[in-house]
């Protein structure tokens, strides 16, 4: 597998990986808590489930983000597996006009990520985030900040398991998914010598 870097003008092809997910299960607030701990936490069974896809969102399809929001220096990436496009990421340097940023100059956000659904659970998040953290510490960030929600179980799990940290939760921070609970990550990044 290989990883490489594209310009934002490719975000159409970025798109045809799915960034979709089953919610079969749900962090509720003592979840939550234990991970704001830095502990293990069970989340609750959902019934029935349901799909979540963001980019079902209106605006929120990679070819929106140009026109909706301040990149900033972004960095595309995509994962390949024998020629196939299986991933993708986005991290963005520091910019005072994103919101999630602003006042950290030392802090770069990771976008997205996203893995084919065939490709889950194969080692690509893994890449792509070890790359994103490359990217990261290439732009003098000394933190990586990721926002989840108390839906996606799989990336909460996979962000602690990452060294990521619970450092903020934001109830009500979406106004048109009054349920959704903004989940904030932090890891440190350690400059390359």
């Amino acid at each position: 597998m290989e990883v490489v870097e594209e310009t934002p003008a490719q975000l159409g092809e970025y798109a045809r990986v799915s960034i979709g997910f089953s919610v079969t299960e749900v962090f509720e607030p003592s979840a939550i808590a234990a991970l704001r701990r830095g502990e293990p936490a069970a989340a609750t069974p959902l019934t029935p489930s349901y799909w979540k896809d963001y980019d079902a969102y209106e605006g929120n399809r990679p070819t929106d983000w140009t026109w909706r929001f301040e990149r900033g220096r972004w960095t595309v990436l995509a994962a390949y597996r024998n020629g196939e496009r299986v991933g993708g990421a986005v991290v963005s340097a520091y910019h005072e006009k994103i919101d999630l940023l602003r006042g950290r100059p030392d802090t770069a956000l990771l976008w997205d990520l996203r893995v084919a659904l065939d490709a889950r659970h194969r080692g690509v998040g893994t890449m792509l985030l070890k790359s994103v953290e490359a990217v990261a510490v290439g732009y003098h960030a000394r933190r990586l900040m990721v926002e989840t929600q108390q839906v996606n179980v799989p990336a909460c799990r996979f962000y602690q398991r990452n060294g990521f940290a619970l450092t903020d939760v934001r109830p009500h921070a979406y106004r048109d998914l009054p349920d959704e609970v903004q989940l904030l990550w932090e890891k440190p990044l350690t400059p390359q010598l």
